[in-house]
């Protein structure tokens, strides 16, 4: 049975019994900041087992896309070792809300596994919560297996709080669980041999689905009372639950994986033998790693240095590390990561849609790790630092970390290097240096926890500040707080800096990308200049700003009004990144996905997926694409309306971006649908004109354009205007077209170059005949210093060149004075004499007396300095080195 028939078959079974299938939720979870990627079924549901959120349905079933990096049982070090390990998987689970409980979720689980996919019952036990830390056994558990199952007693098996017991943090939803474990391999399915890990190449009891019954709160003081709606969460593994259908014993021979292992045998040129030989396990590592660095980048994360993105560049790295082991001397990650687009694109059509930036981020990161790759290990070769500790050679913690640091070597890579070369690395210092870096990095950051906390409270205390901002620009509200140095007052004097909170504001608050708005705030007699607006917590707005004149205090009666120029500066811009937006999807392709905006009043700047930059030609059809929708002066519409509605209609949304149960959509012709909570321009024709400034590379896979719209555009077209005249006027030629006259100028300037080069090099031959007689011969050595009037460091270097090879052996020091009265020198040493005399400590000795420094080869070195007065001085440095008398 294939794994599409399995997915489709768990998702129809519970569809039949009247759950709402849902779609995976994104890996980044939009609402838990505390988790770096999904890495269960219920992530994208915890608000509404938490009473946050509510839906229309009280139960539902999905296939959840799910990453887990690290944890006890997901070590990175373990994925292609074992027959389980993964760092993406799928999950399958079933969920309710408060509707049904214990009974049905045993017997839909039961039915499912033993009936749907054909399991056979003697293969199977379960297991219960068996009682623990003053916790009841859950017998109600036990019981219904019992009856509905009619499993004997010797096959439900209890367990402790440590297997069986599931909590969502340290207070909150918690409740006992219930497993079903399959057992894998040749014999009957002894349950009295339960409890043994299973071997590595799969066989032996594995867990396959884990149903959790959520009825308990608990709280701060370990008090466990009963949830109003006990719920239910459950999780099957796909890849698990393919293994038993397709009658193999390693996920990695299943149809999820088993066609990407192939491809990197295929690459390398080695049979898959299934084995545990390194070989093996290196193609099951780069099946696993493709797959996940095809999800992530197909959700707009891209390799880099930090969070997410440093997790995405490590599993590519471990990937890309595998493949030189395998012997692989070329990339191959893209073709992997493709395969599995190809094979799962289907049921994640994101895969296909990004199918081309897939290809082009691993590939452009695999070119550069393979080079950084190649100049790490020549780096280990030639370390000659070494700890010696219970036997063990270590690298130091101080090396390793300039690895990381400096050349992008994850720890964990260098562990596998050094396991191949017998070495190991020094943690502690490791940590040490890592965390020095860390308090450098955080400069000085005093008040800003104070202040985090204020505002915390504050939101505590005030609940959301009411945004009026959509429908005007002033209006009148009390003053409920006021924060200065991080702490609440009830009075900001003339002159005093702080922040000010009102109960509803027309203000926008800095987030999505919109800078905050500024303006005014005035209570009778008192003036407050807002100069920036933040939201520092969810629902909270904050006047950030200084009272000009009279005194602000708590509960006054305020008239709030933000600067309209600025604002309708801001709203141009901001809607020209959704018109940007579309037509960079319409020139580059589906793939160029927002990463990022900044929209204020002088221009915009938006961050885009892309793997090259434009084309001249490209950023004109950009151009003319938006401008083309700026003059059709289409009205700019937003509707506030539930998310699957808006995804119905096809809004774009942001993968970075989080979002309720109810959007706001912005539509700007029917090409330009996206999910915003900014400001915007009533009709598209309010955008004036719109100009791109720059398009430059950011990151890995990520380019920004800047853009200005409006009066700011046009001041820009005016600016380019007045430099081309005064160009023109410099070289005397019609205005605006000074292009002949400066091409010519472009060609005399490089004849003239080349004279002066000629004549130098003429200059350089006919002086060698004088300089060789100033030359001492010096313990069988010719030694020379010389102040030359050459004035170019070219030259200046032919020149030691040829005189060292016409007084071979020979040591030649020359000085020169060049452009600016600085002063050159150049030291050209013959190799048979480097033992003897090197290059660079005799210039970097002669640098100091024309007051500079430099350093180079042994047998060739240059320096600079800022006295050329004193060069006569210098040169004669040569002859003491040397040991002249």
């Amino acid at each position: 049975m294939k794994s599409t028939d399995i997915r489709q078959a768990f998702l129809d079974y519970f569809r039949e019994r009247g759950h709402a299938v849902v779609p995976s939720g994104p890996l980044v979870p939009p609402n838990d900041p505390t988790l770096m990627f999904a890495n269960a079924g219920m992530v994208q549901f915890k608000d509404v087992f938490t009473g946050k959120e509510k839906r229309e349905y009280s139960r539902a079933a999905s296939s959840q896309k799910c990453i887990r990096i690290s944890g006890k049982h997901n070590d990175l070090e373990n994925v292609g070792v074992t027959a389980r390990h993964h760092t993406f998987f799928e999950m399958l689970g079933n969920f309710s809300f408060g509707d049904y409980f214990k009974k049905e979720a045993i017997e839909y689980a039961w039915d499912f596994v033993t009936r749907v996919m054909e399991v056979p019952r003697d293969r199977l036990v379960v297991t219960v919560f068996g009682g623990e830390a003053g916790i009841e056994a859950d017998e109600e558990a036990a019981r219904l297996w019992a009856e509905i199952a009619d499993l004997p007693a010797d096959r439900i098996i209890r367990c402790g709080m440590k297997e069986n017991f599931w909590q969502m943090g340290e207070t909150g939803p918690c409740g006992p669980c219930s497993e079903i474990h399959c057992y894998i391999g040749e014999g009957d399915a002894d349950p009295r041999t339960f409890g043994e890990e299973p071997a590595q190449d799969g066989t032996g009891w594995t867990e396959i689905w884990n149903l959790v019954f959520m009825q308990f709160e608990r709280h701060d003081d370990g008090r466990m009372e009963p949830l109003p709606a006990p719920s239910i969460d459950t999780g099957m593994g796909l890849e698990r639950l393919s293994v038993l259908k397709q009658g193999v014993k390693s996920n990695y021979d299943t149809d999820l994986l088993r066609p990407i292992v192939d491809l990197a045998a295929e690459i390398c040129g080695k049979r898959y033998g299934g084995t545990l030989g390194p070989d093996d396990v290196s193609m099951r590592v780069v099946a696993d790693h493709a797959r996940t660095t095809a999800f992530m980048i197909s959700e707009g994360i891209f390799p880099d240095r930090d969070g997410r993105s440093y997790v995405l560049r490590r599993v590519m790295r471990r990937a890309i590390r595998h493949g030189h082991r395998l012997g692989i001397d070329r990339p191959f990650l893209h073709e992997c990561a493709l395969r599995c687009v190809d094979m799962m694109g289907e049921a994640y059509p994101q895969l296909v849609e990004r199918r081309e930036l897939i290809g082009e981020i691993a590939r452009q990161e695999e070119e550069r790790f393979r080079a950084t790759l190649k100049h790490g290990l020549d780096l280990l070769e030639a370390n000659d630092q070494w700890i010696e500790r219970d036997g063990r050679r270590l690298l130091p913690g101080a090396v390793a970390f300039k690895l990381y640091d400096t050349f992008g070597f994850p720890v964990d890579l260098q562990e596998v290097i050094g396991a191949e070369h017998g070495f190991g690395i020094d943690h502690a210092g490791f940590e040490a240096e890592l965390e020095a870096q860390r308090e450098r990095s955080r400069g000085s950051k005093v008040g800003e926890a104070a202040v985090e906390v204020v505002f915390h409270d504050l939101a505590q205390e005030v609940g959301a500040v009411d945004f009026t901002g959509y429908e005007r620009e002033s209006g009148e509200s009390g003053v409920v707080a006021l924060v200065r140095g991080g702490e609440r007052i009830e009075r900001l004097s003339e002159g005093d800096e702080g922040a000010v909170v009102v109960r509803e504001t027309p203000f926008y608050g800095e987030s999505g990308g919109q800078v905050g708005d500024r303006g005014t705030i005035r209570a009778g007699d008192a003036l407050f200049r807002v100069e920036d607006t933040h939201k520092p917590v969810e629902g909270l707005v904050v006047h950030l700003g200084r009272v000009e004149r009279g005194a602000l205090s708590v509960g006054d009666r305020a008239t709030l009004e933000v600067d309209h120029a600025l604002r309708s500066a801001t709203r141009r811009n901001h809607s020209a990144t959704h018109l940007l937006h579309y037509a960079l999807r319409e020139v580059v392709g589906p793939q160029a996905m927002q990463k990022g905006s900044l929209v204020g009043p002088d221009r915009l700047r938006f961050d885009y997926s892309a793997s090259r930059p434009l084309t001249d030609e490209e950023i004109r059809r950009v151009e003319d694409l938006v401008n083309e929708k700026i003059l059709l002066n289409a009205p700019i519409t937003t509707e506030v309306l539930p998310m699957e509605e808006a995804k119905r209609r096809g809004a774009v949304g942001i993968f970075e971006e989080k979002y309720g149960a109810v959007v706001r959509m912005l539509t700007m012709t029917r090409d330009s649908i996206e999910l915003c909570g900014g400001t915007h321009a009533s009709r598209t024709g309010d955008i004036g004109l719109f100009k791109i400034l720059s398009d430059s590379g950011l990151a890995a896979g990520v380019r920004r354009i800047e853009a200005a719209t409006g009066w700011n555009a046009l001041r820009h077209v005016r600016g380019m205007e007045r430099e081309l005249r005064e160009t023109a006027g410099l070289v005397k030629a019609p205005p605006l077209e000074p292009r002949d006259k400066v091409e010519r100028l472009v060609e005399q300037h490089k004849s003239l170059q080349k004279e002066i080069e000629s004549l130098q090099r003429k200059l350089v031959q006919g002086g060698t005949r004088d300089l060789t007689a100033d030359a001492r011969e010096i313990d069988g050595v010719r030694v020379l210093g010389a102040n030359v009037p050459v004035g170019d460091p070219k030259a200046l270097r032919e020149l030691a060149d040829q005189l060292r090879d016409r007084l071979s052996p020979a040591v030649v020091l020359l000085g020169t004075e060049a452009k600016e009265g600085k002063a050159l020198l150049a030291c050209s040493v013959s190799k048979d004499v480097t033992d003897r005399f090197r290059a660079g400590d005799i210039v970097r000795e002669a640098a100091r007396v024309v007051g500079g420094g430099g350093g180079g080869r042994p047998d060739f070195a240059q320096a600079g300095g800022q006295d050329a007065s004193k060069l006569d001085e210098a040169v004669q440095v040569v002859y003491r080195l040397a040991g002249a008398p």
